[in-house]
């Protein structure tokens, strides 16, 4: 589904993503480590054309990535949760959740049908619908990200970061919704410093240090 090739981004002179190769199939759920400023984040960012790669390739069902906007990649059925959530906060978890859906034109009927959806992989978003962002906590808003990138995505989930900063039993809950949306067919990259709480659900593991990938391993048979 996603095939990443000797990839390399810098951020201003500084070169920070170092030839990085990198697959994820269909329906498959990836694990990518390492530590912090190791350049997880830059990655998840630049599959998201949110950076522009100095060079490589990056292909999305055998299409060129690096010549789309940000938004055409969504519009392929790309979903971002991003490690901050970035929640507006004054707004409620219903209008969070339906902002990138409103963003891509989408028609009435449609929110409705992936608000149902994304509920029912998500129930606890129902109960917090009239809630403020800011009145959520980190683990319940690391949650609503989750379900806003499900407003848009139907085949690919990026998500950043998604047990940092935590608790325990949040952390196990996102691990279930993970482990659902395998069951829905969906494809997700995960990174992390420490994915344990998804070592159940992960097809697949890679290691990035300093920019560059330094192992990879299958973790299912």
């Amino acid at each position: 589904m996603l095939e990443i090739h000797d990839l390399n981004v810098n951020i201003g002179p500084t070169a920070i993503l170092r030839n990085i190769r990198l697959r994820v199939d269909h329906g498959a759920i990836v694990g990518l480590t390492g530590r912090n400023g190791a350049g997880k984040t830059t990655l998840m960012r630049t599959i998201m054309g949110l950076l522009k790669p100095k060079s490589g390739t990056m292909q999305f069902h055998g299409q060129d990535l690096v010549a789309l906007h940000a938004h055409q990649r969504s519009a392929l059925g790309f979903g971002y949760a991003p490690e901050d959530r970035r929640l507006i906060p004054d707004l409620n978890v219903l209008e969070n959740l339906c902002t990138p859906a409103w963003a891509l034109g989408m028609k009435p009927a449609q929110i409705e049908q992936r608000l149902h959806h994304v509920q029912r992989i998500i129930p606890e978003l129902e109960e917090f619908r009239p809630r403020r962002a800011m009145q959520l906590s980190g683990g319940q808003q690391k949650l609503v990200a989750i379900g806003r990138a499900l407003m848009t995505a139907d085949k690919l989930l990026l998500l950043d970061e998604p047990f940092e900063g935590v608790a325990p039993a949040l952390s196990k809950r996102i691990a279930e919704v993970v482990g659902e949306l395998r069951k829905e067919g969906f494809s997700a990259l995960l990174s992390g410093a420490d994915l344990q709480h998804a070592a159940n659900v992960l097809d697949h593991t890679y290691q990035i240090d300093r920019g560059q990938m330094v192992a990879a391993e299958s973790t299912r048979t």
